[in-house]
């Protein structure tokens, strides 16, 4: 069975950066599925959210949970993001920033979504293969574009172990684990 980390390794990074108050503030859960994270936040006394996915079922789910004031459907890349500008004190995206899934461009959206010092999070696993390495470097020449532009600033970049793991068969019949490593990116908005 795949264990899935991603969730509380970008809520622990995020947490540890986060200086307002947790029950005012304003998340905007970007690609947030089933609301994983929102349940991860809400333990730590977030209590306002906002989702968009791409999948209307992963929608449907997200809000069985109730955690979530809002939930928009939308495919990021083809779509615009769903989301009032400069509102959010946090936007995070689990998962969704690879090859595939949301286009590098979506970032620029995350970070119009954010208020002014408001913080952007964002983590993604490491693959391998050459659609991967095309996809992160155009993501690095974004980010660094993003920085030089003065929309943001780095607060902290983190690789981590086990964003996903599972285990399989070896060719002897042997379980075996495999690992998924990943990257967590914070940014914070500049105050313009």
């Amino acid at each position: 069975m795949m264990d899935y980390r991603a969730p509380q390794l970008a809520v622990a990074f995020l947490s540890e950066h986060f200086s307002g108050n947790p029950g005012e503030a304003l998340v905007l859960d970007v690609a947030c599925g089933t609301g994983l994270i929102a349940k991860e936040m809400s333990a730590l006394g977030f209590k306002h959210f906002e989702g968009v996915d791409g999948s209307q079922g992963m929608l449907d789910l997200a809000a069985q949970t109730g955690l979530y004031q809002h939930l928009s459907l939308a495919l990021l890349g083809p779509e615009p993001l769903p989301a009032q500008p400069g509102v959010f004190d946090v936007v995070i995206l689990v998962g969704a920033l690879n090859a595939g899934s949301a286009p590098v461009g979506i970032v620029r959206e995350l970070c119009k979504a954010a208020k002014p010092g408001g913080l952007i999070c964002m983590i993604r696993a490491n693959h391998r293969g050459e659609l991967t390495a095309k996809y992160t470097e155009s993501l690095k020449r974004e980010i660094e574009l993003m920085e030089g532009e003065g929309l943001w600033s780095p607060v902290g970049v983190k690789e981590v172990d086990k964003y996903m793991d599972y285990p399989h068969l070896d060719t002897k019949g042997a379980e075996d684990e495999l690992v998924v490593t990943g990257t967590v990116y914070l940014y914070k908005k500049s105050i313009v």
